[in-house]
């Protein structure tokens, strides 16, 4: 027997498979999908059975073990690694790689071992009447008799000596059952909410679809109570004996969501997130792949979850940008759930407040099926929305208008809560010198380091590069560095100045540490805080009932952002956030200070109007040739040698300008991070609508520079930022 197997380098040049000799004592262990072990040069690699043929090569090296049990990659998942590849122009091994937990990934010397609780019990052979037992010895024997299996660990706390003592004797036995790491705590059980006449209509409307596949684009105002319409439609699926998978956004997202969906059902839930464990994500994929669950919940990465017979995916909040990866391979978890839904003939429903433009573009003209949520579900009004323009707003404190200390003052003296969104984490956004204008900057990223007051630190939020703040500039030597801009630990610095409130700060510091998220939303909700500071990480899906204010520190952050996206993120962010207020029975106010009270932009997220915002901004992307008018394609050259990285990319640019007649070709520019990790970068853009030879260049582009070691491309398809 011959297998054909994908080893673990991911690397262009070894994209293949290679065929090795199977032993006959590895026979009846051997099929697609399972792992193996087999020599590479002068090395030992994991890879995956890809494909196994009859006959003998006695020239050919022998696998060394089958390292898998139970089959990692069934038919349908290797399948999908496949359609990656090919799709994203990624390596295969990369593309099947992704899709698995670190345990199960094919790479050598890398073993999570399963969580074993050994448990005592009567040993059915011997007879307790033969035997004259001491008083601990009978009080063992009591609690195994009436609970028959008992946890050893519970009765080495009455005796180890004892419990030693019996098993010796054969009185006793031991044996091993797994434990799964991850510990579901559900709380009470669930109250089902009687669907109102505007959710029960959208209910209704995919149950009844008869043509499958199907996408569905749930357009539904903050507030109109979409989970509850999720959790419904998967009630509908678990009758038909079907799964669901549920991907949500953010991380943060996650706890709320998963307390929600265990009070409604229980254990039959597994979690899928980056802030697991190794050996959690371990044990929750086999829980999956075994059949023991039927809905997933989880960010990006769950999209891949294992389930079988799937009956619906759900995608909240779909237009934010965590759906598409940033590393290869570049999928976007949407274009996946489609994917699957072909698959396994089922629906797929894009939920959000803010649809993206290309999803409600693609609704408007019958592409998806448009759903609709007009209305908050407990019949609230939205929130009252109040501009302050910063350029005009009398005496500021801080960064706080007038306007918005004393809306925070009126709130916290009536027992309300309030949460402030400012899009910039840390203390300030850059450190520079006062006498000379040198700016502390990343040696690897050329990129302005960030000062974090709390650990006396400037960080690089791209490399992770860090170094202790000095207040001697190193380019003129005076005491003059001072640190200019404004991030959430100087807000919340300010906050505690201002107001006599207990103040909790929400971002990626705050959160770095496993369970954090969790922690800070619990204390939330149950009051331990007043008020809740916060990146956009606060922005979506955080439901508490007694918050009646947000405030938007600076709504520019993001519309200042280089990216043709800019004015869609603000008003996303503005309308996702002001819809955190007023959720409960009490009147909700949104507070947002801007420099730029006129863009459309902010007066749309003002009303509320996501359709009229829709229109507008759609006639800007025409203009423009951006999506979803065109598609895009973005392509970076990148060399540690500025002047090979420089003359390659002209060289592509010219290629692809002759090759490609029906495309708009912009570039070759410098990169928006020009250096990276010492790396230089440029950029060249593909538009297009229909480019019959795009893949055919892109793979040519791709072999040309397959074995080159001084420059590399990469290339994003529909890139959410260029």
């Amino acid at each position: 027997m011959i297998v054909s197997v994908l080893v673990e380098v991911s690397h262009i040049s070894i994209d293949r498979p290679f065929d090795y000799l199977v032993p006959v004592n590895f026979e009846n262990q051997i099929k697609r999908g399972k792992r193996v072990k087999v020599p590479f040069n002068s090395r030992f690699l994991e890879g995956f059975v890809i494909d196994i043929k009859s006959g003998v090569n006695k020239d050919l090296k022998e696998i060394i073990e089958v390292v898998d049990e139970d089959v990692i990659l069934d038919e349908e998942l290797l399948d999908l690694g496949k359609f990656i590849s090919k799709k994203y122009l990624s390596t295969l091994i990369s593309a099947y790689q992704v899709m698995l937990p670190k345990a199960l990934k094919a790479k050598n010397n890398t073993k999570i071992n399963k969580k074993l609780d050994e448990y005592i019990e009567l040993n059915g052979d011997s007879k307790l009447s033969n035997y004259k037992f001491n008083a601990t010895q009978q009080l063992i024997i009591d609690k195994i008799q009436k609970e028959k299996r008992v946890l050893k660990k519970s009765l080495i706390k009455i005796s180890s000596s004892s419990v030693k003592t019996l098993l010796n004797k054969k009185i006793l036995k031991s044996s091993f059952s797994e434990h799964y790491r991850l510990e579901s705590s559900i709380s009470a059980n669930y109250v089902v909410h009687k669907l109102n006449d505007e959710q029960r209509c959208v209910v209704n409307e995919v149950i009844k679809e008869k043509t499958l596949p199907r996408t569905f684009l749930l357009h539904g105002v903050t507030g109109s109570g979409k989970t509850e319409v999720y959790m419904a439609l998967i009630d509908e699926v678990l009758k038909n004996k079907k799964t669901a998978i549920v991907l949500v956004p953010e991380i943060s997202l996650t706890p709320q969501m998963t307390d929600r969906f265990r009070s409604r059902f229980k254990n039959n839930i597994a979690i899928l997130h980056s802030r697991l464990s190794d050996g959690e994500k371990y044990d929750e994929y086999r829980k999956i792949a075994r059949g023991e669950v039927d809905i997933v919940i989880g960010a990006r990465s769950a999209i891949f979850a294992p389930l079988k017979n799937i009956g619906i995916i759900i995608i909240d909040e779909e237009h934010t940008s965590t759906y598409k990866q940033e590393n290869n391979p570049k999928y976007s978890a949407k274009d996946i759930a489609i994917e699957r839904s072909k698959m396994h003939k089922c629906s797929v429903i894009l939920g959000s407040a803010t649809p993206s433009l290309e999803s409600y573009a693609r609704a408007s003209k019958g592409v998806y099926k448009l759903l609709e949520l007009k209305h908050r579900a407990n019949g609230q009004k939205m929130p009252n929305v109040e501009i302050i323009d910063m350029n005009d707003a009398g005496k500021i404190k801080g960064h706080f208008s007038k306007a918005l200390i004393d809306e925070i003052d009126k709130k916290l003296k009536r027992g309300e809560q309030i949460i402030l969104l400012l899009n910039r984490r840390g203390y300030a956004s850059f450190i520079t010198c006062s006498n000379c204008g040198y700016v502390e900057k990343c040696p690897q990223c050329d990129i302005t380091l960030t000062y974090h007051k709390s650990s006396n630190t400037l960080r690089c939020h791209y490399c992770g590069y860090g170094t202790t703040k000095s207040d001697i500039c190193p380019e003129c030597g005076e005491e003059a560095m001072k640190d200019l801009g404004i991030g959430t630990e100087k807000v919340e610095e300010e906050l505690h100045k201002l107001f006599d409130a207990k103040v909790v700060r929400m971002d990626f510091d705050t959160t770095s540490k496993k369970g954090a998220h969790e922690r800070i939303i619990n204390d939330f909700k149950n009051h331990k805080y007043d008020i809740l500071l916060g990146t956009q990480m606060i922005a979506k899906g955080l439901d508490f009932e007694n918050v009646t204010l947000v405030g938007v520190i600076n709504a520019d952050t993001s519309l200042l952002i280089p990216s043709f996206r800019s004015s869609e993120v603000t008003f996303q962010l503005l309308n996702q956030v002001s819809g955190r207020s007023g959720r409960g029975e009490k009147e909700g106010k949104v507070i947002i200070q801007t420099s730029n009270p006129n863009h459309y932009a902010i007066t749309y997220a003002k009303s509320h109007d996501y359709v009229d915002f829709f229109k507008e901004e759609m006639s800007i992307r025409h203009k423009l040739g951006y999506p979803p008018y065109y598609y895009l394609v973005n392509i970076k050259i990148i060399s540690k040698s500025y002047e090979m990285s420089r003359d390659e990319a002209s060289k592509i640019g010219k290629v692809l300008k002759d090759s490609l007649g029906n495309s708009i070709i912009l570039g070759p520019s410098i990169s928006n991070v020009f250096k990276l990790k010492n790396e230089y970068r440029f950029g060249i853009i593909i538009k297009y609508k229909k480019e019959d030879n795009l893949y055919i260049i892109l793979n040519r582009l791709i072999d040309h520079y397959r074995n080159n070691a001084k420059v590399r491309i990469d290339i994003d398809f529909n890139p959410y930022n260029i």
